[in-house]
């Protein structure tokens, strides 16, 4: 028996012993399990070697990368939605092993040339804190490539739903008015956007609100796109930007919003970071915290230990990355001489922003492959299908916290928050 049959039994018996509920086709064309429904194809007959080589996720994101699996009749998010079929270590305990081990040796020592990859991650993923290679990494991909699953603000962010019915057209819209309406915007007022991105947020509260804004960010595709939709507006005179770090910043703003750049700075730059915000801010001001948190276990061990799903997202998509959890951004804000007003949990908002933008790209998948590359499309693919379960099973969690420089007397604030829902 050739090697290609004998991995290809090798896979057959595993499936037909797991069970997991849906088609699987290997490269020979043979299909396993139910008629209907999604299925897993199996590409390489080399996925045995690759499994046994090295059983983790990087090489399950390694083999979904170089096509060695894919996805037929349907899409990532249909395999989410199949019920559970039992647990996989009960399953796996059931596995024939003898029978799999007299075949593995022949398919071992017959191996065909490794599927070749494009090596996608990060040159440093365990870089302390945002610097401009990481942020460039993530950002600098191509602003046509963003375009194809954001809205048209290219708002790369945590969408707010109204409804959950709405598109993310409106659910960006309505998140940018939300965050404007919680810092209680005035006309005249500094407003700082922190990691400002495609400008979105400077445009809106300007245009909206009649702030003065200025944004920092490290990445250059970034700011080029911004300020030509600055220009566009007319907003020149009443928004800047810069390709700085938000430490270099001097100068005191009225507000300051930091909408999804936090999760970058890793945890040794947090209370730098704070002392920085408390530095810019004017006495009394709101500042806006949007950030992504993990969950905490009990202890600080447990909490910040690097999992295999962190680790390979800071490998491929986020290099410097690291989460904080929600106590430790409320502990961190009130050692560093603010008061902390508000505190909302978007969660579900960020699972429904994440699963559009999936879809979105897998909807103009061609064009993706087109600008960035099969390889790369494919990964972020993967990526935004992750982060909507990610946060759909609360494995994570985003929150928005209003809180205000220290000072002595009435803070400003309205009594109620009905002003944010008016």
């Amino acid at each position: 028996m050739e090697a290609a049959d004998r991995a290809a039994r090798i896979v057959r018996t595993v499936i037909e012993t797991l069970k997991p509920g849906f088609a699987v086709k290997l490269w020979t064309g043979e299909r396993i399990g139910p008629a209907t429904g999604p299925v897993l194809t199996i590409n390489d007959q080399d996925i045995v070697w690759q499994v046994m080589r090295r059983p983790s996720l990087s090489t399950l994101i390694e083999m979904w990368i170089s096509k060695t699996i894919d996805v037929e009749g349907g899409s990532l998010f249909d395999f989410y939605a199949l019920p559970a079929q039992g647990k996989l270590r009960t399953k796996l305990k059931s596995l024939p092993k003898l029978a799999v081990l007299r075949d593995l040796p022949a398919v071992l020592f017959s191996r065909k040339q490794m599927t070749a990859r494009t090596d996608l991650s990060g040159r440093n993923p365990f870089v302390s804190g945002s610097n401009r290679q990481a942020i460039q990494h993530h950002y600098d991909i191509s602003n046509a490539f963003y375009r194809l699953f954001l809205d048209e603000r290219m708002v790369y962010s945590c969408g707010y739903f109204t409804d959950f019915a709405n598109g993310i057209d409106q659910a960006q819209k309505d998140k940018l008015d939300h965050i404007c309406r919680k810092l209680r915007l005035k006309p005249g007022e500094r407003l700082l956007d922190i990691g400002c991105g495609w400008g979105a947020m400077l445009i809106h509260a300007a245009k909206n609100y009649g702030v003065v804004g200025h944004g920092v960010s490290l990445s250059e595709a970034q700011t080029q796109l911004a300020r030509e939709r600055i220009r566009a507006e007319g907003l020149e005179d009443r928004i800047t930007i810069e390709i700085k770090s938000y430490a270099e910043l001097s100068g005191s703003f009225d507000k300051i919003s930091s909408i999804g750049m936090f999760e970058h700075l890793g945890l040794a730059n947090h209370a730098a970071y704070f002392s920085t915000i408390h530095r810019l801010l004017k006495p009394g001001g709101i500042y806006l915290h949007h950030a992504i948190t993990r969950r905490d276990k009990g202890s600080i061990k447990k909490t910040l230990r690097k999992g295999p799903e962190f680790k390979a997202l800071i490998k491929y998509i986020f290099p410097g990355g690291e989460l904080d959890t929600i106590g430790m951004t409320l502990g961190n804000l009130e050692a560093h001489a603010f008061l902390v007003y508000d505190v909302e949990n978007l969660r579900e908002h960020y699972a429904r922003t994440c699963r559009l933008w999936a879809e979105r790209l897998h909807a103009r998948f061609d064009e993706a492959i087109a600008e960035v590359g099969e390889a790369k499309a494919r990964l972020w693919l993967l990526y935004l299908t992750g982060c909507s379960i990610t946060f759909e099973r609360a494995s994570a969690q985003i929150f928005q916290t209003v809180a205000t420089k220290r000072a002595r007397g009435p803070s400003g604030l309205p009594p109620t928050r009905a002003d944010l829902y008016r």
